[in-house]
């Protein structure tokens, strides 16, 4: 394909987007060219537009990427012209450290991510490894399919690494929270959302979504947790999570940056507890989630707002205004 295209640029921490017109990319041998349908609006996205964590500038932010294959590349495998997919946030690694070799790609030495050290979706086209992309379930709508890539998987990831007690811990209800309340109670497990102390739309929202219980994270749940799940990016909630979970609970940091945990008393820790971080993922993690994702019925909450509103869309989000998730469409 020939022609220009139309994207949301960073040209650096700090800097709004502006809008730009780029040469359409050629895709390599296993790339592929993808017009963009829908791509979600993270909270990492605010992380690199702040220069939070590193990132390559200028660049066009957005990892939770619905678009359909316009171009192939001579090597892809697995796909067609025309088909829907997703791309993700990890965009590449190497498969050759250590840990691509132990099964741990999320944690490879030298990974490309979507949105930050490759560009992204907040664009008309995007160019995407073709290896790191995923069918998606046709129930899903282009805008609900988009929350899904990151806010779901990294969710799923979390969710698996907190444990299979029965009763767990969500803090901070946003896109991320609010898939994975859903997932939890299709389990039959017992969720209970934590938000901003006085967001009381936050918490009925979380009570409508099966929730039993929902309060500012302020306030201590009303059961021992079997495990806790931090999507707040807010150091101070950690001690917080750690008092609420009973004896072999796990407290797990779901987000890429958070500010500074603060000192806490070991007596909150001890009994077994632990702390976790999430980073990345897999693709067997994305294969994995995408099948419950479809399995268990859940419904997406989303606000669409045109690409050109990329920067009153992330406004929103920075000032907790979003409901669900936001997602731009081109």
């Amino acid at each position: 394909m020939t022609g220009h295209y139309l994207a949301m640029q960073c040209d650096g921490p700090g800097q709004p987007l502006r809008v730009v017109h780029r040469a359409m990319p050629v895709p390599g041998p296993k790339e592929m060219l993808i017009e963009v349908a829908a791509c979600g609006v993270c909270r990492t996205d605010l992380h690199v537009i702040d220069g939070d964590i590193p990132a390559h500038y200028p660049i066009v932010p957005g990892h939770e990427i619905v678009g359909h294959i316009r171009q192939l590349g001579s090597k892809v495998e697995g796909f067609e012209l025309g088909e829907r997919i997703g791309v993700p946030w990890l965009g590449h690694t190497c498969g050759e450290c250590d840990y691509c070799r132990s099964g741990r790609e999320n944690l490879c030495d030298v990974p490309e991510f979507t949105g930050c050290t490759r560009d992204g979706g907040y664009a008309e086209f995007v160019v995407a490894d073709s290896r790191y992309c995923f069918s998606l379930p046709y129930r899903f709508s282009d805008a609900e399919a988009a929350p899904l890539l990151c806010a779901g998987l990294i969710g799923w990831r979390a969710f698996r690494l907190a444990g299979e007690g029965d009763r767990v811990g969500l803090y901070g209800f946003g896109a991320a929270a609010h898939i994975l309340a859903q997932i939890a109670v299709w389990q039959g497990r017992y969720v209970y959302a934590f938000t901003k102390p006085g967001d009381v739309a936050g918490q009925a929202f979380a009570r409508k979504l099966g929730c039993v219980w929902a309060g500012g994270s302020d306030v201590p749940p009303p059961q021992p947790l079997d495990g806790a799940i931090l999507f707040a990016p807010v150091g101070s909630l950690v001690p917080s999570a750690l008092k609420a979970v009973r004896k072999g609970g796990r407290v797990v940091c779901a987000g890429i940056h958070m500010s500074d945990i603060p000192a806490f008393h070991y007596a909150d820790l001890w009994g077994e507890r632990s702390i976790c971080s999430v980073a990345n993922l897999t693709r067997e993690d994305g294969l994995e989630f995408l099948t419950a994702a479809d399995k268990s019925g859940i419904s997406p909450s989303v606000e669409t707002m045109p690409l050109a509103q990329a920067n009153d869309a992330l406004t929103r989000l920075r000032n907790g205004l979003v409901q669900g998730a936001a997602v731009l469409m081109p």
